[in-house]
């Protein structure tokens, strides 16, 4: 239950509805249960042929509505003869009808307007929450099982957990009218009836035991097939080139299996408990009128009209709706509560970068960025398995991918980053907009050390492009002013021609307003770069960190994406990552990665004079451009 409340926490403040709910709910119950009772007065009116001749004594309490309208129905037909009465119980029971159907319809646009505001909520919640997740959470996290649980989990718990609620407020009540209707009929009668409703429960019960395990294991299954799906249409072009069709329809095959079989194996048991209990309910039914009819028959032991123990069946087979509803609502919870322990999760991940409590905003760049014994490592998780060797758990063991490195970046100086694979150049990148940590040692911009400063005001004066040009599926126009939405057409085209993108811009279908499609699919490797570039150039940053931006690209686009680059760097402060080594002779410093650590560092001319690993590099690729 703790899961539960913890989701109607978003439906806070939850009093604007409750209370309305509440009331509407309460004279919903009491004109629906009064359409039942004044079948009463009805049957005598129409039936009794002495009904006008018998003495009715005013009740001495209006606690009974059966024997109230009784009376009103006595006293129209003593002035007003047979019809008149029947007129007048018939306008009370359409008058009592039509107030109970507004009444729900407005408890039931109340409660849309919740189910609608706690989804509103919870789904802002946790999407809010994986947006500020670092991005090593997302390394080691299926994108598939994160969309699931944002769209399918989310939608599960609004329609299990509000409508769970929406049952918890109305059905007790009208169960507990119908009771205290009944005892007001016949005590004797409804507490016979009590020693059958457990056994029902009883049953119900058994029938939905399993359903939270299986509602859990159903939104996994379904969380990777959603993972498999975004997998085969993000590698789509991989899986035919590698006639991997069949290999990935059997695989997104057996998940579907194994989400039928589960969802089959619940449907069962859901669908199992309102047959059982509506059985259950005739069942008593059936006991109840014998039982009663025999003491009318008798006519010992009851005080019972004819009248009034139709009435009392017609209430008590009433009694097993709301009953069923309130069983069918805990099978139902189950999913609600299993969707909800994912979801859940998902916000109470914490983010492990955060600004500092007193962090302070950046205003500019000055002088110079510094590292300063900087080493940083990965953490390897276990498996869960345990070591051969001494048979004790694995612990958590921490790899490290750079170890002391110390280097500045003078302003208005070009640092490029070379090396081997695997030498730690791309995690040295991620370390000055903050996207990891170090383990140790300091980086700092104009003497202020970076974890001290907001992260939005750090990344504010960074531009970066990219080896993977990353696109949005919307106009070309809004790639290059993402997350600037006051930008004008001139300032979009001025920085579309430093980067070198207007002129293939402009003969596109639409230009500016051109769309680029999924992931810029409709776009060339180069002229998704080259946008990217533009969209770097417009933010004016004095920071340029340049990922590999032309390895991908063929000789033409490379050209004029390096370019775009070096209209880019002008008069900035930039760093880079470069495979292609032709491409950064003319930086300031040139830092040769190996293992985490700095080989060497120097100009190009430098290096090459050092006869070391930067000129085995540089003989490696003049070989293979030979070749």
């Amino acid at each position: 239950m703790k899961i539960y409340f913890r989701l109607l926490s978003f439906a806070r403040p939850i009093g604007k509805f409750a209370f309305p709910y509440f009331i509407c709910t309460l004279f919903s119950v009491i004109f629906n249960t009064l359409n039942i009772a004044l079948l009463a007065p009805l049957l005598t009116t129409i039936f009794d042929k002495h009904a006008a001749t018998a003495i009715i004594v005013k009740p001495k309490n209006w606690w009974d509505p059966i024997k109230d309208f009784e009376f009103f129905a006595h006293t129209a037909n003593q002035y007003y003869g047979p019809l008149g009465a029947l007129k007048f119980v018939c306008i009370a029971i359409v008058t009592s009808v039509l107030l109970s159907n507004l009444f729900r319809y407005l408890s039931q646009r109340i409660m849309e307007n919740l189910r609608i505001y706690t989804l509103l909520n919870l789904r802002r919640t946790v999407f809010n929450n994986v947006m500020n997740l670092h991005l090593g959470y997302f390394n080691n996290e299926r994108k598939g099982d994160i969309m699931s649980k944002i769209s399918a989990d989310v939608q599960v718990v609004q329609f299990s957990v509000t409508g769970t609620l929406q049952v918890a407020f109305k059905e007790p009540f009208q169960l507990i009218a119908y009771l205290v209707m009944l005892f007001v009929i016949s005590v004797k009668l409804t507490l016979f009836s009590m020693l059958i409703i457990p056994v029902s429960a009883f049953i119900i019960s058994r029938i939905v035991k399993r359903l939270k395990e299986q509602a859990a294991e159903s939104q996994q299954t379904y969380s990777n097939m959603i993972s498999n799906l975004d997998e085969a249409l993000s590698g789509i072009k991989i899986i035919k080139a590698f006639n991997a069709v069949p290999f990935i329809k059997n695989r997104f095959d057996h998940e579907n299996r194994e989400y039928s079989r589960i969802t089959r194996s619940m449907a069962k048991r859901q669908q199992m408990a309102s047959p059982v209990s509506e059985f259950l309910g005739v069942l008593m039914v059936a006991g109840i009128v014998l039982y009663g009819g025999s003491l009318i028959i008798s006519g010992t032991g009851t005080s019972l009209t004819a009248s009034d123990f139709i009435v009392y069946i017609a209430l008590f087979s009433q009694v097993m709706r709301p009953a069923k509803a309130i069983s069918d609502s805990f099978s139902n919870i189950h999913s609600g509560i299993a969707a909800g322990e994912r979801v859940l999760a998902l916000i109470d991940e914490k983010p492990l970068i955060v600004n500092a409590p007193d962090a302070t905003e950046l205003t500019g760049f000055e002088d110079k960025v510094k590292f300063e014994n900087v080493s940083f490592a990965y953490t390897v998780k276990p498996d869960g398995k345990q070591a051969a060797d001494t048979g004790k758990p694995e612990v958590e063991t921490e790899k490290y991918v750079l170890k002391g490195v110390s280097f500045e970046i003078p302003k208005g100086k070009t640092v490029a980053l070379v090396g081997p694979s695997g030498g730690g150049k791309s995690t040295l990148m991620d370390l000055l907009p903050r996207f990891s940590e170090p383990q140790s040692g300091t980086i700092s911009i104009d003497g202020k050390n970076i974890q001290t400063v907001t992260m939005e005001s750090l990344r504010a004066l960074m531009g970066i492009v990219n080896q993977e040009s990353i696109l949005f599926n919307d106009t070309i126009f809004n790639n290059i002013a993402f997350g600037k939405p006051n930008v004008t057409q001139q300032e979009v085209e001025a920085a579309a021609r430093i980067a070198n993108a207007h002129n293939f811009i402009m003969e596109t279908t639409n230009a500016y307003q051109t769309n680029t499609g999924d992931r810029g699919t409709k776009l060339s490797g180069g002229q998704r770069q080259r946008i990217c570039i533009a969209r770097a150039v417009l933010n004016n940053p004095p920071i340029m960190l340049l990922d590999e931006a032309t390895s991908a690209l063929d000789t033409e686009s490379e050209k004029l994406v390096q370019e775009a680059l070096n209209n880019l760097m002008q008069n900035r402060t930039s760093l880079i990552i470069a495979h292609r080594l032709s491409t950064i002779q003319n930086a300031d410093i040139i830092l040769v990665l190996e293992n985490g650590c700095i080989v060497e560092r120097g100009s190009h001319t430098e290096l090459l004079q050092n006869n070391g690993l930067y000129k085995k590099l540089i003989d490696m690729q003049a070989f293979n451009t030979q070749a």
